[in-house]
Parts: C-alpha cells; structure tokens; sequence
C-alpha cells in the first residue's frame, strides 16, 4: 500500500516515476565497494529525450529516509547538505549532470559507471553542499536518481536496493607475525644476510688495503726514470775524403 501512494504522491507533484531501479556495476571493476565509496552503472537509456534540459542528480540516503525524502527540496539547500549527512540529514545530493553526459545507446566497449563518494577535497567544504564526498561508515545505503528543470524535479527513478560498503578491520586484530613464512625459511634469510654483509666486508677491505701503502703497496705510481739513447757514429764515415771527380 505504501509504494502505491508514494507513486501517486510523486504523480501529483508533477513527477514521472522511471521504471529503473539502480544497480552496482555488473563490470568486473577493482573496488566495486570499499570502506566509503560504491561504483554504480550510469543511468543510460532511462531519462526521454524530451528532458534534455534537465539535470539529472543522485540521491544517496539513509534506508529510513528514504520514506521521508522530499524531491522538492532543492539540491544545495541546508536540508541537503552532504556536510551534514547522516547526523543532520538522512539523503543528500550529488554528481549532478545533464542527459548529455548519459548518451543512449552507449558505445560498445565504453565503461559508463559513477563512483559515488570519491571527492575528498570539498570534504568539509560547506560552500560545496552537493559535495560527492567518501561516504561516513559502511552503511547500508540506498540511491536513486532525480531529473530536475526550471519548474523543479520532473522525473525519478526507484530506490536502489541496500547497498552495504566493506568494513575495515581493527587495528588491534591486524596479526603483526609473519605467518606467511615459515621458521626454516627465515633463519635462512637471516644466514644469507649475514654471508653477504662479510663478503661485502671483505671486498671493501681488499679494496682500501690494495690503495693505501698499509698493505705493502703504494697509492702513486712512481715515473719511470727517462733513458738516454746516445747515438753512435761508425768513425770511418767522417774519416774518409770526399769523393773526388
């Protein structure tokens, strides 16, 4: 009973109820959720044309505000901030964009997904209430996405279903042994390092007694002692008269 009159509560606001509900993302993405952020697929094929000049947001809540989210209330406003979520406010809005960015169809091979909850600049930033900030704690959350124009909110879609983030693990049961090795293999690591340090030891030893006069050797070279060639005239060339004609 109680869908049905949120269904005809959002008719009479002037609100087209989209039949899409959304999802994580079915792409085998790394950190589809972790400790404050989620990936969705991106709302493609969803919003008519006849909305182009509306912009679509994300609506991120809390499971009990989702009952009590008022759409009219405009994105940005105090009651909305994401600053204030979950302690002041149970929804927030955020990655508000135009139909522009959600093409249909998609291209094949095209990844179209938002993470929601990756801005850690604008984190504590009040002027940026709409602020796709990490999410506080693991949840559960639920979205949904609201086309706005000129006149207010003209269409959504459905709420998404819990989606629970992962949990980090106390720092107290973070085991500080390496379990991953074994006894064997680490004294023998230990004996490599030890063999290594000596024989890099030695080297640096061998090396400082091969250039220093301690070990018997000399760190000049001496010049070698110039040698005098003396040249020799056989005598009986100059002695002879020269040829006569």
């Amino acid at each position: 009973m109680l869908p049905l009159l949120l269904l005809l509560l959002a008719t009479a606001r002037g609100q087209d109820p989209m039949r899409y509900t959304p999802t994580l993302s079915s792409l085998s993405l790394g950190g589809l959720t972790t400790t404050s952020t989620f990936v969705l697929d991106q709302p493609r094929c969803v919003f008519p044309d006849t909305l182009g000049d509306a912009v679509i947001w994300l609506v991120v809540a809390v499971p009990q505000g989702v009952y009590s989210f008022n759409s009219t209330l405009e994105p940005g406003s105090p009651g909305r901030a994401y600053q204030l979520f979950p302690d002041s406010t149970s929804a927030y809005m955020t990655l508000n964009t135009t139909l522009l960015n959600y093409p249909c169809p998609k291209t094949d091979g095209e990844i179209t997904v938002l993470r929601v909850g990756s801005e850690t600049s604008c984190q504590r930033d009040n002027t940026r209430p709409t602020c796709n900030g990490p999410l506080p704690g693991p949840g559960p959350y639920r979205v949904k996405f609201v086309a706005w124009n000129d006149s207010g909110p003209v269409a959504e879609t459905s709420w998404s279903e819990r989606i629970t983030l992962k949990t980090a693990a106390p720092w107290n049961n973070i085991p500080t042994s390496d379990r991953g090795h074994s006894a064997a293999m680490i004294a023998l690591t230990s004996i490599l390092t030890i063999l290594f340090a000596t024989l890099l030891a030695g080297l640096v030893a061998m090396l400082v007694c091969w250039g220093s006069d301690a070990c018997g050797g000399s760190s000049t070279f001496s010049k070698p002692e110039a040698v005098t060639v003396q040249r020799y005239n056989t005598h009986h060339v100059y002695d002879q008269a020269p040829a006569r004609l």
